[in-house]
């Protein structure tokens, strides 16, 4: 495939290599603290490539910054300006939401909106013009790299924007048809003609059985629109044999798998030809633009062996690319404090780390629904299920919301209907210093630092950072301001914001909080106490975090190390001393948190 030009702007030339920009590859995954940015909504550097490039209306353009399912004109050059914001807070990882070339619009009519979000891709090879372009992109993470911060790409691989039709199936809303009632050896159904002689099923992805998959229509006839022949590239992706053409997904049981993504053409991704292809487009944006990472989307939509295959090559590609520490996780969406569901992804699929969906449950289940701290307790026990166990789970993407299930402030908000702004504002902010203080590497949802509440999930929590058009989004006023979304909101003054870069310091200083080794202390069936240690992984020395769930202040006793006497205050008011050797008694304000540097007594030192 052909890419465009990556040649640099002469301004980064100007740029000087800090001793942080040179080592940034040296860090492992385990600890990064990661800021997660839709560039569409975040800074409008370039207004001039708002309509990328397109001429027409908003159903031809896409751009119509007043509707929130539409283009709003933030873009790649808008980001490169904000990056000395962002790593402000501490933020060591950009986690960039997909810049493909999508198709501007789709939808039924009526109902039309566009790809503003980036996950309704077209050309695979191609920075949406909307956002700039490649060399555009490579400035970024240029830029990002020379302040000692890794790019991360928001990839796809399960299926492309929605092209491909169906001649039958409108009528019913092309309801999903399963492979037992619609096989692969008959043209639409049981009842069919023979087709595709030979062909052993979807298991076997060998090349010598696809090649026995000739005709696509064994469920429904795919045809692609007149004009829109070669609307993907690389040019493979015009085959409709590379795609599974059944139908829309439930989510549940097979569909989930081989059903449309709401509409959305969903790759045969068992077809050998279609893992080479995915490879190499990707391997590509590894090789020429250097970034560090991958995050995954609908992760749990594509058949493990294809997961198998494409990780390793990546992981391989990065290698020779002089990356040796190239972060791969997954989206495997399930909502609550069950790791099971998700370890499963590590230890079949083969993936290095998946999005810490446990982690955001147990924590809304403690500060927004009233649930004990033993909550937290049995959710970071499920840590031994992901391949690699404990150490494994230090590299977990933990998050609070996201650009799906909505902000964690409207979450809370929801749970806990009436709630006041300051009990609102107390709950979010202990909610972030478990983020940054727990293991794992921390994501901030773009907008949560400036105290962004939106009215729900996807569109309603894709708010503008730059001045927003949208009355929906500028009906809402900011927690913890008097502000809302209708001035630009890049305040370091802002309350979260200030926050997260004082536990963002507290970590570049302290590695234990980075990637150290936790062990849960004391929690309990109601709300109340939670702490954990995390021990300094070059010195071993101890760590104690406390947080206090409940809205009322506390005195309770801790579990800690029996080496500990003194307590060193960190964040919040540690206790001077320990109560007796193994137990610290703490006192601790409604929705307060405490990190404490544990000294040791003289029997203990150096050991």
């Amino acid at each position: 495939m052909i890419f465009r030009s990556l040649a640099l702007p002469v301004l980064l030339a100007a740029i000087p290599l800090s001793a942080q920009a040179q080592e940034y590859r040296e860090r492992t995954p385990a600890g990064e603290t990661v800021y997660f940015v839709l560039p569409d909504r975040f800074e409008n550097g370039d207004p001039k490539n708002d309509r990328g490039g397109l001429k027409g209306d908003r159903l031809k353009t896409g751009f119509d910054p007043a509707s929130k399912g539409f283009y709003h004109g933030g873009d790649i050059k808008g980001l490169i300006a904000r990056l000395d914001y962002i790593k402000g807070m501490g933020t060591t990882a950009l986690w960039v939401g997909p810049v493909f070339k999508n198709k501007p619009v789709q939808g039924p009519k009526g109902q039309e909106s566009a790809g503003y979000h980036g996950y309704w891709i077209t050309d695979f090879t191609q920075v949406d013009p909307h956002f700039g372009t490649n060399a555009g992109f490579k400035a970024l993470v240029d830029a990002a790299h020379a302040r000692g911060m890794k790019v991360y790409m928001d990839i796809i691989a399960n299926h492309t924007a929605d092209v491909i039709e169906y001649r039958e199936g409108a009528a019913d809303g092309y309801k999903y048809r399963g492979r037992a009632d619609y096989p692969y050896s008959r043209s639409g159904g049981l009842a069919g003609k023979p087709i595709n002689p030979g062909f052993a099923g979807d298991e076997d992805s060998s090349p010598a059985n696809f090649a026995r998959l000739i005709d696509p229509s064994f469920a429904y006839t795919p045809y692609v629109p007149k004009g829109e022949e070669h609307a993907k590239v690389p040019d493979w992706l015009n085959d409709p044999a590379f795609y599974h053409n059944r139908g829309n997904s439930t989510f549940t049981g097979e569909s989930s798998r081989f059903g449309d993504f709401v509409g959305l053409d969903d790759l045969f991704t068992e077809n050998p030809k279609v893992r080479d292809g995915m490879i190499a487009i990707y391997a590509k944006w590894i090789e020429d633009f250097g970034v560090d990472g991958f995050r995954i989307d609908t992760a749990r939509h594509v058949d493990p062996g294809f997961w198998r295959a494409f990780i390793p090559a990546m992981q391989e590609t990065a290698r020779k690319r002089g990356i040796p520490h190239f972060h791969i996780f997954g989206e495997v969406a399930h909502e609550g404090p069950d790791a099971g569901y998700i370890a499963q992804y590590t230890r079949r699929d083969g993936y290095p780390a998946v999005l810490d969906f446990a982690f955001q449950g147990a924590v809304r289940a403690v500060l927004g629904q009233g649930k004990g701290t033993s909550v937290l307790a049995e959710m970071f026990d499920g840590d031994v299920l992901y391949e690699g166990g404990e150490v494994a789970a230090l590299a977990l993407p933990t998050f609070l919301g996201n650009h799906d299930m909505g902000r964690f402030a409207t979450l809370v908000r929801q749970d806990r209907p009436g709630i006041t702004d300051k009990e609102l504002l107390d709950r979010v902010m202990q909610a972030h210093v478990m983020l940054m203080t727990l293991r794992g590497s921390p994501v901030i949802y773009y907008g949560d630092e400036q105290g962004f509440v939106g009215d729900g999930n996807d569109q309603d929590a894709r708010e503008d950072m730059f001045a927003s058009k949208v009355a929906t989004y500028n009906d809402n006023h900011l927690l913890g301001s008097d502000r809302t979304t209708a001035t630009e909101n890049f305040r370091a003054d802002h309350p979260l914001y200030r926050l997260i870069a004082a536990l963002g310091a507290l970590r570049a200083k302290h590695p234990a909080l980075v990637a150290g080794r936790q062990v849960v202390r004391s929690y309990s069936e109601a709300p109340g106490l939670f702490s954990v240690s995390r021990f300094d992984p070059a010195t071993g020395a101890e760590y104690l975090i406390a947080f206090n769930t409940s809205d009322q202040p506390i005195r309770a006793a801790s579990v800690i190390g029996t080496g500990a006497a003194g307590l060193q205050s960190l964040f919040g008011a540690c206790p001077a001393s320990v109560s007796a050797p193994g137990s610290v008694m703490l006192d601790l304000p409604a929705f307060g948190s405490v990190v404490c540097r544990a000294d040791p007594s003289p029997e203990h030192q150096g050991s």
